[in-house]
């Protein structure tokens, strides 16, 4: 069997975008009279979308509830989309990767946790956009990563099968969503995965460069027998 679609998650994986999203938070904090929040901490915090990333940090400063959860998010959306793809970065060898796998013929998605409207612009930025034939945002489907509708959303989509696919991601969710769905849960280290190592989380593969990626999919669709 050859491999024809791979999935990729976007923050921490393709792009490290943990300097920009701790601004927007900081910056948010600043406007309800709340001192900044360490970006090692907001790292943590990273994976299940922007929203929800504050909506955690809220619960662990706001204990009395004074602060109104909607316009804290509405504020941050301000703050994010000034800030979105002006500090983050593609991960070393990322767009070659990429080139690479769609020159091979593989059919390429992103599929992230953040809100679509973010997510489009990060990769709008860093030059990513032309390489996906499809990107699914937090907020693009009824749920998100690890619900195993996503990725089954993205096979549906590009007819593909379950053993013909594998979802890259740097976290326990990207692992689980992968598993959840059927497919092949691949990882790379250097994301944030709330500052725990993800191979912890037994991926199927840890690659320690995307070159890795493209290099393994190229032999996999060589090898006919290959099954996940």
């Amino acid at each position: 069997m050859t491999i024809k679609l791979v999935s990729f998650d976007l923050d921490g994986t393709l792009v490290d975008t943990a300097g920009e999203i701790a601004v927007a938070v900081n910056r948010t904090l600043a406007d309800f009279e709340r001192g900044p929040h360490p970006q090692a901490a907001i790292e943590q915090l990273i994976g299940a979308g922007a929203h929800e990333l504050m909506r955690r940090l809220l619960r662990q400063i706001d204990v009395g509830g004074a602060l109104d959860a909607t316009q804290v998010l509405a504020r941050f959306d301000q703050h994010y989309a000034d800030t979105a793809g002006t500090f983050g970065q593609a991960y070393p060898g990322c767009c070659e990767a990429l080139q690479s796998l769609r020159d091979d013929g593989v059919q390429l998605a992103c599929v992230t946790n953040k809100e679509m409207r973010h997510a489009g612009h990060v990769l709008a930025v860093n030059q990513l956009t032309d390489y996906f034939e499809l990107v699914i945002g937090g907020d693009s489907l009824p749920c998100k990563k690890p619900d195993a509708s996503v990725l089954r959303h993205v096979l549906a989509t590009f007819d593909s099968t379950p053993g013909q696919a594998a979802h890259v991601g740097d976290s326990e969710t990207d692992i689980a969503a992968a598993r959840n769905a059927g497919v092949a849960a691949w990882a790379v280290p250097w994301g944030y995965n709330s500052g725990r190592p993800v191979a912890a989380a037994a991926p199927d593969r840890l690659f320690q460069s995307m070159a890795e990626i493209a290099q393994l999919v190229r032999m996999l669709r060589a090898t006919p027998a290959w099954s996940s």
